[in-house]
């Protein structure tokens, strides 16, 4: 019990850069939730945007082969991993970042 009693004393009291630490702890959940909530919307976005696309290529109006969809993976693909690793670099990953993360995607 005293490990228990040491955490909440942590938690409770000091500072963490000039922050209380119940701040610091809450600064990732928040995150998280903004986070998930935006990922939702643009989930969706992406998949009307995938529907529309489907029936413009049925309809002829638009060309769509995998020889150009490769082109575009291999030029574009290397720059989307940079910028989706400095993302994560930047993100808090933490047990509060999830549990927010997961909150914003379904409350949204």
């Amino acid at each position: 019990m005293s490990a228990l009693e040491e955490v909440f004393n942590f938690i409770t009291s000091g500072s963490i850069g000039g922050l209380p630490p119940v701040v610091v702890m809450i600064i990732p959940f928040i995150m998280g939730i903004i986070i998930g909530y935006l990922a939702r919307r643009v989930l969706k976005i992406a998949i009307i945007a995938a529907v529309i696309l489907i029936i413009v290529c049925y309809l002829g109006l638009f060309g769509l082969s995998l020889d150009a969809l490769k082109t575009v993976a291999e030029t574009y693909g290397p720059m989307v991993m940079h910028y989706g690793a400095l993302l994560i670099g930047v993100l808090p990953i933490g047990l509060g970042f999830i549990v927010g993360l997961v909150i914003g995607f379904i409350l949204s």
